[in-house]
């Protein structure tokens, strides 16, 4: 499992440039609803799954690091429930300029075997397998395959290392495990014994108000101290008294923020709902923001320096308090894509904005 130091940089058992998790934001607790599992991400290798509270799993390959080869992912998503195939799309590398970019349409090999060409999207740019090619994908990485696409130039190949591990993790979740759909551990049990979808909370957005609150010196100490009093010896090492500043949510309720810590190519902001007057009872929403507008909090955090990989979460006011309603990170730092490679997140919400 990866997390963050301050400075930006990964602390993990692996070694580096290996798969993104946001626990960079380990200080926010996603709230808890009845039947809403947590989300899971899980890496090994040169594979990475992420699955979020809807038993959505996306499952994301990378070329090997083993060798010097072409960037390049592959997605694979299925969605929870009886009956749900799985798609598969496939991005060759973008980020380094150098890089080779298909001249035509790519072909798709397992070994020696050829199975057709890719169908472009041109709204997306991504190239998609074909429920026949997918399927044989998936055969292909339970065993020791070459998978590569070729436009007859150049070939891109995903490594098959960690690939199983990641999939039997699909089945676990999603209840698929001896099931006759499942991706690596199939047996008998029929379509109707997999774990049902579920639907993501629903989160209503309240009128956030945007009129900065004066805070006197006296006000600023006393909201110093009883921020102090919620947090851990190590966050927001940086928060100072002068640099508080407020936003009124509601007549007697704030949104009080500082900095809290600055890395080499990271920053975190703190933001904590607060009474209007003493006592202010703050209550924290996260350590690591980024930015807050019209009732959202956002926080954007680099996995490295380079920017091809990234954390997100976002908070919305339901007048309240701020709810999670999104948690993702944009896959392992393989040099695919500026700004990451996938959307891959373990927790979403249903944001429902009405008329304004």
């Amino acid at each position: 499992m990866i997390g963050w130091y301050r400075d930006g940089s990964a602390h993990t058992d692996t070694p580096p440039m290996k798969p993104l998790f946001a626990t960079l934001l380990a200080a926010t607790t996603l709230p808890a609803f009845a039947g809403q599992p947590e989300g899971l991400h899980f890496s090994h290798h040169d594979w990475e799954i992420a699955c979020d509270n809807t038993r959505t799993c996306r499952a994301a390959g990378y070329q090997s690091e083993d060798r010097e080869q072409p960037a390049v992912s592959i997605l694979l998503e299925r969605k929870g429930g009886p009956r749900q195939p799985i798609t598969a799309a496939l991005q060759p590398g973008s980020y380094d300029e150098q890089a080779p970019t298909p001249a035509g349409p790519l072909t798709m090999y397992i070994g020696r075997r050829s199975l057709g060409a890719l169908t472009n999207d041109p709204k997306t740019g991504l190239e998609r397998l074909s429920p026949a090619q997918t399927q044989a994908f998936v055969a292909a990485l339970a065993k020791d395959n070459v998978l590569r696409w070729t436009d007859g130039k150049h070939s891109w190949t995903v490594s098959g290392k960690g690939a199983a591990a990641v999939l039997l993790k699909m089945d676990e979740w999603q209840g698929r495990i001896g099931n006759v759909g499942a991706a690596i551990r199939k047996g008998s049990k029929a379509e109707d014994t997999v774990l049902p979808a579920l639907a993501p909370p629903v989160i209503t957005p309240a009128s956030a108000g945007s009129t900065d609150e004066t805070l006197s010196p006296s006000a600023r100490t006393a909201l110093l101290r009883d921020i102090r009093g919620i947090l851990g010896k190590e966050d927001c090492t940086d928060l100072a008294a002068d640099t508080l500043t407020a936003v009124r949510l509601t007549p007697d309720k704030l949104l009080v923020s500082g900095a809290c810590w600055m890395g080499a190519y990271n920053a975190g902001i703190g933001y904590f709902v607060t009474n209007r007057e003493a006592p202010y009872s703050p209550v924290l929403v996260t350590v690591s923001g980024s930015d807050y507008a019209a009732g959202t909090i956002m926080s954007s955090q680099k996995g490295r320096g380079l920017g091809d990989c990234w954390s997100k979460q976002e908070w919305v006011w339901d007048g309240r308090s701020f709810m999670a309603t999104l948690s993702a990170t944009t896959g392992m730092c393989r040099l695919v894509a500026a700004g990451g490679a996938w959307d891959l997140p373990t927790y979403v919400a249903n944001v429902q904005r009405g008329e304004r």
